[in-house]
């Protein structure tokens, strides 16, 4: 009974699935550009919490941009310069978020747009 009911933990509804990088790439992605929007929408109340986003995803641009200067990374050559090019993008239009000359949407769209690739399995950059 009690491998039953291990079974059931391990297996059954709710139990951890098997994520493929792309999967994960994916949900890291539209985490990171949730938070964005939502600080974002929430004006200059959210301005703390839009710098905590700003943060996150300036982190996951700066592990993507590391992930493809690998010399073994699988990608193209020109969607891995691609990848490069948005990775200091996104550095940069940070910074004038950050200084409050500009808005996160390019941010947003940027991420949402990678996200439309991977999830059509295509290469949108």
């Amino acid at each position: 009974m009690n491998a039953i009911r291990q079974a059931k933990t391990a297996y059954g509804p709710g139990a951890n699935s098997i994520k493929t990088p792309r999967g994960a790439e994916y949900e890291t992605l539209a985490r990171v550009t949730m938070h964005l929007k939502n600080a974002q929408d929430r004006g200059p109340e959210g301005f703390a919490e839009l710098v905590a986003a700003l943060h996150d995803n300036r982190r996951l641009w700066t592990i993507l941009a590391s992930d493809v200067a690998d010399h073994n990374n699988p990608l193209p050559p020109q969607l891995r310069a691609r990848i490069v090019y948005l990775a200091e993008f996104t550095q940069l239009h940070s910074q004038a978020v950050l200084n409050r000359t500009a808005n996160a949407d390019p941010l947003i769209e940027i991420n949402s747009t990678v996200m439309s690739g991977l999830r059509n399995r295509g290469a949108a950059l």
